[in-house]
């Protein structure tokens, strides 16, 4: 099995990814995490249960294994922060998203430390990435790569008031085609939820580095609020009818943008560059 993240290939042209599922921190570094970050609450908790249905529509899902906490899968690995001027959390985060450490006194990773965890978590999942958006785009013109995101409804440290249920991001329309923008977001405000799309969240690193549309790559990353589908408080369990509500707003949005991907005009792409 592999350590890092799991992966199940499909051969739809659909790639859907959930880069901070894991939970997992070495036991080698254990002892430097402070208590609270232990619980690893800012865990995407449950996103492969949530986006189980997507398996019935041929898709390939890459969840990783290894918590946020130890390295951000969805951040630069310069740690160039993607919101300048407004507080985020790093590569390797210092703080919890309410501003708790993460670390014991003295304990952070220093610049050698961050690249070692660079080499052996960060670009394995990349690597992953860009050989599955490649090995579709063998098959397919075009493909979607959807990042599948959940966090709190309510973090003042991050954003003023309650955030809406669905975020949905794509560089204000950068990181895909404008009809593959337009299906998921007409599915997301037909639906019973408050929405927003390029609000907050714009889309992290992964949005804003694969989607290419004019090489044949259309990315959307999906921020919902946890209170959606579980509880926000720990033990953070999984709510089946809240879940089970929401399942079918992404089923129709998820579907909608794959519908709008496989109806576009087909690239020339050197898949070789992917």
């Amino acid at each position: 099995m592999n350590e890092l993240f799991s992966l199940a290939r499909g051969d739809a042209p659909l790639l859907v990814s959930i880069p901070h599922l894991g939970t997992h921190i070495p036991a080698s570094l254990r002892d430097l995490y402070t208590e609270e970050a232990l619980t690893v609450a800012d865990t995407d908790w449950h996103l492969d249960r949530l986006y189980a249905f997507v398996r019935e529509m041929g898709a390939t899902v890459i969840g990783a294994r290894v918590s946020r906490y130890v390295i951000d899968l969805n951040r630069p690995s310069n740690d160039e922060s993607l919101y300048p001027g407004q507080t985020t959390t790093g590569l390797c985060p210092g703080e919890t998203f309410v501003g708790e450490p993460v670390y014991k006194p003295g304990c952070a990773p220093d610049a050698a430390q961050r690249a070692a965890r660079v080499a052996a978590y960060w670009r394995p999942y990349h690597d992953a990435l860009a050989t599955e958006l490649a090995r579709l785009r063998e098959h397919h013109a075009n493909v979607l790569l959807w990042e599948a995101h959940s966090i709190a409804s309510v973090l003042p440290r991050l954003f003023d008031n309650k955030l809406p249920d669905l975020n949905l991001g794509t560089q204000d329309g950068r990181t895909c085609a404008e009809a593959v923008q337009h299906a998921a977001v007409d599915a997301m405000s037909e639906s019973p939820y408050t929405s927003v799309a390029n609000g907050r969240f714009k889309g992290g690193y992964i949005t804003r580095g694969f989607g290419a549309p004019e090489r044949g790559i259309h990315a959307i990353q999906l921020e919902m609020c946890k209170s959606t589908y579980m509880s926000e408080d720990a033990p953070f369990d999984y709510l089946p009818a809240r879940a089970d509500a929401v399942q079918s707003t992404l089923r129709r949005m998820v579907g909608a943008s794959l519908d709008a991907v496989r109806k576009l005009a087909a690239s020339n792409v050197d898949t070789s560059r992917l």
